[in-house]
């Protein structure tokens, strides 16, 4: 497996981390952070530049809320400055492992997405028997630091890059905390293994598809499952025969407790298609795709924020109209024609109907 050095001098090159800057501000020029920044651009740019260069930098504090909709998630927002750090790495790093994933993982990669792994699921549903869904147990809490090392470290040598590597991973935020044990552990093992990356990162996410990368090899190459999907720590397996598909979660749970990974027990099921299967807010079955009910619930919450937002001057016009396009896009992906039509009847929408 060949193995990449002096990668450093890519990353630390001032047209890469002016690059950086312009990626990471993205859908956020406006926010007081980024323009403070901006607005000593140069000067920044030069100082972050030779944090990196002597290896001072340090990463900041993150900034933590929770998600409650649809689970419950611990969200960090690293400092501007680090978002810029992430991608000088990215840009650098995610050509060198891309080529080694496989074509079936559709989280977080350009090209890839949420709508083209839907309509891989729903082609699979609709021509399979059975389906193996299964759900991966506090996924980004439970990553195991010094495992992704080891797996970064397959495709990495530069001394200087996996340093900086180390230093984003090592100054990973408290995240949830997931007592496991395994084969071999003690009595303190889970506890004193440092777990968890912050989401929210494009590190994490990136970190993240490194780390199942080897098992999505695993099932398309060892376990001979033609017909898998996966996008993020969601992931399906199709098949017209029910064994193979009990077989494979056996071996499935047994290789991810090497990873110090769970499926969740009851979230990750065997079932026959024309049931019904859930992926990405959408229920599929053989004839139609509905929306989630709760994903439903929790935009009808959306939209009626936004109408209240905006009557209170909270919001302008344009940030409405962006947010309801965006959102009836993704429906557009199901059959849901009376259901637009139902949703956006319902509210009160008369000062700015023309959005829609």
């Amino acid at each position: 497996m060949k193995r990449y050095g002096n990668l450093y001098p890519q990353i630390i090159d001032f047209e890469n981390i002016l690059l950086s800057s312009r990626q990471a501000q993205k859908g956020k020029r406006f926010r007081d952070n980024v323009l403070d920044f901006n607005y000593h651009l140069e000067t920044e740019l030069i100082r972050l530049q030779k944090h990196l260069t002597d290896k001072t930098y340090q990463p900041g504090a993150y900034r933590t809320f929770h998600l409650i909709n649809p689970k419950s998630r611990l969200i960090s927002a690293a400092p501007y400055r680090d978002r810029v750090v992430h991608h000088a790495l990215c840009n650098i790093i995610v050509p060198i492992f891309e080529r080694t994933f496989i074509a079936d993982s559709y989280a977080n990669r350009l090209g890839f997405g949420t709508h083209r792994a839907l309509k891989k699921f729903t082609h699979f549903a609709r021509n399979s028997r059975y389906v193996l869904q299964c759900d991966i147990r506090k996924y980004f809490p439970t990553i195991d630091h010094i495992i992704l090392k080891e797996l970064i470290r397959r495709k990495i040598k530069c001394p200087d890059t996996l340093w900086l590597i180390d230093t984003l991973i090592e100054n990973s935020n408290e995240q949830e905390i997931v007592i496991d044990y395994f084969p071999g552990d003690d009595l303190l093992t889970p506890v004193t293994r440092r777990r968890g990356l912050p989401i929210g990162n494009l590190t994490s996410q990136f970190f993240a598809n490194i780390y199942l990368n080897g098992f999505d090899h695993f099932v398309k190459e060892q376990l001979k499952i033609s017909k898998y999907v996966r996008y993020v720590d969601d992931f399906a397996l199709f098949s017209d025969e029910r064994e193979l598909l009990a077989d494979a979660r056996l071996a499935i749970e047994e290789y991810l407790a090497q990873l110090r990974l769970k499926i969740h027990p009851i979230k990750s099921q065997l079932f026959e298609t024309k049931i019904g299967a859930t992926f990405l807010g959408f229920r599929v079955f053989l004839d139609r795709i509905r929306v989630r009910n709760s994903n439903l619930h929790q935009a009808r919450r959306r939209l009626k924020r936004l109408q209240t937002n905006y009557a209170q001057g909270r919001i302008d016009l344009e940030k409405v109209n962006q947010s309801i396009q965006s959102w009836f896009a993704h429906l557009e992906h199901g059959n849901t024609w009376q259901l637009r039509q139902q949703i956006f009847t319902s509210l009160e929408w008369s000062a700015f109907w023309h959005c829609i």
